[in-house]
């Protein structure tokens, strides 16, 4: 049967059905599609405090596209001179002791006294779906708002102690953008915190009173990488026991080895709910600033740092060359089924790997 020339399937000779898309507009997305990034704009804009052009320098650094890498390089070079200009501060603590309260109050405090805060929020990524939340910025609802404050959420992947991968060169493009200060949160479930207090100046320790010991397992190396132990929500009913536990605290660290720098931790009492004990903490993070400043321990941490993050970059690089080699995708799997076969060994599996690799 033949269709009518009303009908709403014909089509006019020529002529495409719409797409709803306003034509104009889909130009304009195209366009900027094959327009590339300039790195020369980039860093001109980054330097100049611009916080569009740093968050496009962060989504930049954090491609997996070769090509894009290749700029990002680039960019963390040119913003190099311009980095180290900051106090880096990490802040670790397990779910529900309130980090990003604490970061709101705390990072809304500093901001209000004329500090520029960059706060790196990294959030948990579901090992199953690969999906993260990202929620800090609907947390940080006053924070995200003010004009000296920066928030970038990024999912934690598979990186150690639930920092991403990128967040090392996040800090230097902050600094080069002119935060002076920067938060730099962890997922705190109990994973090593080694990496994030391998970037960070001061290591903050939030804690909660009457919250029991059930973390002993991982209570002792990130107490004895804390700088500071801040114990959170000090207030009404909370205060007593947070002064009591703030005692016990203090006995303890004193059970630990000394610190190189000779710095001895210190225990305080906080409500980031009522906004008490804010001034204090940062007065103490100043004071121990000075401390290391004058003693040179401060930039002899840096120096520390840099040598780590050169080698975690290596160890980075090479792992990433070996599993994107052409021929060791091939024989990969081979070796994957081989093992659910029982015809070999872990061990053997990964020599035979990397005896090809290093042949190849």
């Amino acid at each position: 049967m033949s269709l009518s020339k009303k009908s709403a399937l014909n089509e006019s000779e020529g002529q495409r059905p719409s797409t709803g898309v306003n034509a104009n507009i889909a130009k304009k997305i195209r366009a900027s599609r094959k327009k590339e990034v300039s790195v020369e704009k980039l860093f001109e804009e980054l330097i100049n405090g611009n916080k569009s052009a740093l968050s496009r320098a962060i989504t930049l650094i954090e491609s997996t596209n070769p090509a894009v890498q290749e700029k990002g390089e680039l960019l963390i070079e040119k913003c190099l001179p311009h980095a180290n200009r900051s106090i880096r501060i990490g802040i670790t603590g397990v779910p529900g002791v309130g980090k990003s309260t604490f970061i709101e109050a705390f990072g809304g405090f500093l901001a209000d006294s004329g500090k520029k805060v960059a706060v790196l929020a990294v959030d948990p990524t579901s090992t199953v779906s690969r999906g993260s939340i990202l929620g800090d910025k609907t947390r940080m609802e006053t924070l995200v708002s003010h004009e000296n404050a920066f928030i970038r959420p990024s999912p934690s992947g598979d990186s150690l102690g639930g920092v991403a991968k990128k967040t090392r060169e996040t800090i230097i493009l902050c600094e080069a953008a002119g935060f002076d200060t920067l938060l730099i949160e962890t997922v705190g479930v109990g994973q090593s915190e080694t990496t994030v207090h391998s970037m960070t100046d001061f290591f903050l320790l939030l804690k909660l009173a009457g919250a029991g010991d059930e973390l002993q397992g991982i209570k002792r190396g990130i107490m004895e990488m804390a700088d500071a132990i801040v114990i959170n929500k000090a207030d009404g009913e909370n205060l007593k026991p947070a002064q009591k536990a703030r005692a016990e605290f203090r006995r303890a660290l004193h059970l630990y080895p000394a610190k190189d720098s000779g710095w001895q931790p210190k225990v305080l009492l906080c409500s980031a709910l009522e906004k008490t004990g804010i001034t204090e903490v940062w007065n103490l993070i100043s004071e121990y600033k000075k401390s290391l400043k004058e003693s040179g321990e401060f930039d002899s941490k840096r120096h520390q740092q840099n040598k780590f993050w050169m080698l975690q970059t290596i160890e980075e690089h090479l792992k990433s060359r070996f599993y994107n080699h052409p021929e060791i995708k091939k024989l990969l799997p081979a070796q994957l089924e081989a093992l659910d076969k029982n015809e070999t060994t872990p061990f053997q599996a990964a020599d035979f790997l990397l005896k090809k690799y290093r042949s190849l």
